[in-house]
C-alpha cells in the first residue's frame, strides 16, 4: 500500500518508497533519492537504473539520474525491464546499488522507488533508514563541474540474463503455457525466454502498456479470470501469471484452476530440496503466515522450515544468515538463492514449468499437498490501539491455551500446538488493523481458535 510521505515524514515503506503520482511520487521526491543514494555511496560508485512500463516511469528516471549525477554517482541505465534484471544486473556487473522505479502490482496511476545491493538482495529496512535521514536532513554531496558522474547505456544485460535463466533450468519439451504478463515489465522476456526453453507459448496481456488495459497487475483469482479459462479452452499445461515489475509469479493448473499460493510454494521448496546437494541441514525460508504444508512438504525429504518476517527482504537475509537453498513468501514472491537474491516471478514460472514437465499435472501435484481449514479475520483498531494490545500478546495467548510446542514472536505472535495448528495475531504494517491468520486441521478447532483470539483482542480493545 502507498505510503504517506508529506504527512507522516516516513519516506520507506513495507517494500521501498511507493504513492501515487502527483500527490505523493514527484520529481522532486525523485531527484533527492537520488542524491541521497549517492551521498551515501560516498559520492562514487556506478547505480543501476530501470523501470517497468508506468507512464510516470521516464519522467522519474530522469529525476533519479540527475540526482545522482549531481552527487557524484555514475549511471548505468538498463531501460524498461522487470525488477529481477536490476537485481540480476547490479550482482553481475558489480555496481554499487541498483534502483528500479516500479509500483509493483498497484494500478497505473501509483508508482516506487526501490533500491538494490551488490548482491541483488533489495536494501534493508537500516539501509533505508539511512537512506531517508539523508533524505530529510539534505546533506547531500554536491560535486564540483569537473566531478559530475556520466551515465552509460548498457544493453547486453537482459541477453545476458535470459542466457543465464536458460541454464538454470531444464524443461521437456513441448509444455504448453499461457503467459499473461499484465502489460507490464515481463511481456517481452517472459514468454521468449519460454519458448527458448522449448515450450509452446499463448500470450494474454503481453503488449507493454503503463495503463495496464487488460487486467489489474495483482496476480490474484479475482484478475486472473481470463487466464484461467484460456487455459482450459487452450488445453494448455499451465498458465504463469506476473504483477506489473514480474518480481513475482501466479501458476493456474490445466484445468483452469488457480494454484493456492502456500501449495505452490511449498511444491517448489521440495522440489529444491530434492534438487539439492545438500544431504544435511537442508533450509527452506519462508514468512509467519506461510502454512503447514510448508512444514509437512520440507519434513519428507529431511529438510526444515525456517520463518522470518513478512517482507522480501526479511527472506532474503535470513537466506544468507541460515545458508537456506530457497525462500518465498505465499504472494508469490520467491527468491532463488542459486541465482540471485531479488525476487524472480520469471525464473519461478519457470521452474513450476520445469517440475510439470518432469512430474506431471500441476492440478495433481497441488491436490497431493494436504489442504486444511484456514481463517483469516481482521479487527479495526486505532495505531495506538494496536502498540497497547500487542504488547501483552505473547501472554495472553499463551494463557489461554493448552498444549501449544512453539511460540514465534519474529512477526507478531504466532503459536503452534502439538497436533500442528497455528495462528499468527499481526499487526498490520499498513492499515488500521489486527490481523488474525490461523490454520487447523479441522474447522472446528480452527473456529474455536478464531473465535477466543477475537474475544481476547476485543476484550484489550474494551470492546
Amino acid at each position: 500500500m502507498p505510503n504517506k510521505i508529506e504527512n507522516n515524514k516516513k519516506l520507506f515503506g513495507t517494500s521501498g518508497i511507493r504513492g501515487e503520482i502527483k500527490d505523493e511520487v514527484t520529481c522532486d521526491l525523485a531527484l533527492n533519492v537520488g542524491k541521497a543514494l549517492a551521498t551515501y555511496l560516498n559520492g562514487h560508485g556506478e547505480v543501476v537504473v530501470g523501470y517497468d512500463p508506468r507512464t510516470s516511469n521516464q519522467m522519474l528516471e530522469n529525476a533519479i539520474t540527475a540526482g545522482l549525477l549531481e552527487s557524484g554517482g555514475n549511471v548505468l541505465k538498463i531501460g524498461m525491464v522487470p525488477t529481477p534484471v536490476v537485481g540480476y544486473a547490479v550482482e553481475k556487473l558489480n555496481a554499487s546499488a541498483g534502483i528500479m522505479i516500479t509500483a509493483s502490482h498497484n494500478p497505473s496511476q501509483y508508482n516506487g522507488i526501490k533500491i538494490w545491493n551488490q548482491n541483488g538482495m533489495a536494501y534493508t529496512s537500516s539501509q533505508e533508514n539511512e537512506i531517508e535521514n539523508i533524505y530529510y536532513s539534505k546533506k547531500f554531496i554536491k560535486s564540483d563541474w569537473n566531478d559530475i558522474g556520466t551515465i552509460h547505456y548498457i544493453d547486453e544485460i537482459k541477453k545476458e540474463y535470459i542466457n543465464d535463466l536458460l541454464n538454470t533450468v531444464e524443461i521437456k519439451p513441448g509444455l504448453k503455457v499461457v503467459i499473461d504478463s499484465a502489460s507490464g515489465a515481463g511481456s517481452e522476456i517472459s514468454p521468449l525466454v519460454f519458448r527458448m526453453a522449448g515450450c509452446e507459448v499463448i500470450t494474454l496481456n503481453s503488449q507493454i502498456d503503463g495503463f495496464f488495459p487488460g487486467r489489474n497487475p495483482e496476480p490474484n483469482e479475482a484478475n486472473l479470470q481470463d487466464l484461467m479459462k484460456i487455459v482450459k479452452a487452450t488445453n494448455s499445461d499451465i498458465g504463469i501469471a506476473h504483477d506489473g515489475d514480474a518480481d513475482r509469479m501466479m501458476a493456474i493448473d490445466e484445468n483452469g484452476r488457480i494454484g493456492d499460493f502456500d501449495k505452490l510454494l511449498a511444491l517448489l521448496s521440495q522440489y529444491m530440496a530434492e534438487k539439492s546437494n545438500k544431504n544435511n541441514d537442508i533450509k527452506v525460508v519462508t514468512t509467519v503466515d506461510a502454512g503447514l504444508c510448508m512444514d509437512e512438504a520440507l519434513t519428507s525429504v529431511n529438510g526444515t522450515i525456517v520463518r522470518t518476517k513478512v517482507g522480501d527482504v526479511n527472506v532474503a537475509e535470513s537466506i544468507i544468515e541460515e545458508k537456506a537453498i530457497f525462500g518465498g513468501e505465499p504472494s508469490g514472491t520467491w527468491l532463488h538463492s542459486d541465482f540471485c537474491m531479488c525476487p524472480d516471478g520469471i525464473l519461478s514460472g519457470l521452474r513450476i514449468a520445469e517440475i510439470v514437465s518432469k512430474k506431471g499435472p500441476l492440478s495433481k501435484l497441488l491436490d497431493d499437498i494436504p489442504k486444511y481449514p484456514n481463517i483469516r479475520e481482521k479487527i479495526s483498531c486505532s495505531k495506538e490501539e494496536k502498540i497497547t494490545v500487542m504488547e501483552n500478546m505473547g501472554n495472553l495467548l499463551t494463557s489461554s491455551f493448552e498444549d501449544i510446542v512453539d511460540i514465534n514472536t519474529i512477526d507478531g505472535v504466532r503459536i503452534t500446538w502439538d497436533d500442528g495448528s497455528w495462528v499468527l495475531v499481526r499487526p498490520s504494517g499498513t492499515e488500521d488493523y489486527i490481523r488474525i491468520t490461523l490454520e487447523s486441521k479441522t474447522i472446528e478447532k480452527a473456529n474455536f481458535i478464531r473465535d477466543r483470539c477475537v474475544e481476547i483482542i476485543n476484550i484489550n480493545l474494551d470492546k
